[in-house]
């Protein structure tokens, strides 16, 4: 019997690293994990080609220009690679009868919002990344309207650059860090995305449509740094800061909440707290430490 092929694109980033890690526990699908490299998603043809050729029946765009601050003066590739390829993706999608799941961004969002953030709420990016991922947005759902949009927001995980490896790295060399104190929002492990992700795969029913992720509760990032050196033992003095006190190039929302009623409801999936899934991460990096060594 065929095992159903997962394409997914991006395997390099957190998320892409995390599907691959969980993927051993799915013996029966047969992934794909492709790089920008082996897969130039900004190229028709060779998207084509590579569907024509695999006859994928699921494609989980991973891929992404996530420099947000960089963004702000590279507004042709942010655009290039979070707008125009996610639309060539879910138009091949659509042209070889696979399923697509695609991942965005609460910066899509003003940010100006007092409640959590529903999927059918007005978007209103304040930075270009946030631009570049809505008309990702736009273009998938125009061209194959049977898509999953995943919006997932504070994206974290043992693999790549993030805030919680970068905390963890200042802790160890300075004595004494400020983190912003005036941005709220629920930071997202990736690795429990990547489950999300699969349980959608396995369901035995496929509703599209824009959903919300992150896991449960609201924290600053200072709430969240504080953990950070909590659970890590950390003798590093983290204290809370304004957002004018640390400027940045690009604007950052003040409010980046979910409601995630929606995903929870539709595909029965339990989200974990955030603290919980923090310390499984912390955990595996000193594991993954100590491997090294």
């Amino acid at each position: 019997m065929n095992r159903p092929k997962i394409l997914v694109t991006g395997s390099n980033g957190q998320l892409g690293k995390e599907l691959q890690a969980v993927s051993n526990h799915y013996p029966e699908f047969e992934f794909f994990f492709l790089s920008k490299e082996e897969l130039p998603i900004h190229l028709s043809d060779e998207i084509h080609s590579y569907f024509a050729s695999l006859r994928p029946e699921y494609c989980i765009n991973c891929a992404a220009y996530t420099a947000v601050d960089r963004a702000e003066t590279e507004q042709e590739l942010a655009f290039l690679v979070n707008g125009e390829s996610a639309g060539k993706l879910a138009d091949a999608c659509n042209s070889y009868n696979a399923k697509f799941i695609h991942i965005s961004t609460d910066y899509v969002f003003s940010g100006n919002a007092t409640i959590p953030y529903k999927e059918d709420d007005a978007v209103d990016p304040v930075n270009i990344y946030g631009a570049s991922k809505l008309r990702g947005e736009e273009l998938v759902g125009s061209y194959n309207a049977q898509s999953i949009i995943i919006r997932t927001s504070w994206v974290y995980s043992e693999f790549g650059n993030n805030f919680v490896k970068t905390m963890l790295r200042l802790m160890k060399d300075k004595e004494r860090i400020g983190v912003v104190n005036d941005q709220l929002g629920s930071p997202t492990y990736a690795a429990d995305l990547a489950r999300l992700i699969v349980n959608i795969v396995k369901a035995d029913h496929w509703q599209a449509g824009i959903y919300h992720y992150s896991n449960e509760g609201i924290i600053t990032w200072y709430e969240f740094a504080d953990a950070i050196r909590e659970i890590s033992g950390s003798k590093c003095l983290v204290t809370p800061i304004t957002t004018a006190d640390f400027p940045t190039a690009a604007k950052r929302p003040a409010y980046s909440v979910f409601n995630t009623a929606k995903i929870k409801h539709r595909y029965n999936f339990t989200i974990p707290g955030w603290k919980e899934s923090l310390y499984a991460c912390i955990q595996r990096l000193n594991e993954s430490t100590l491997t090294v060594k």
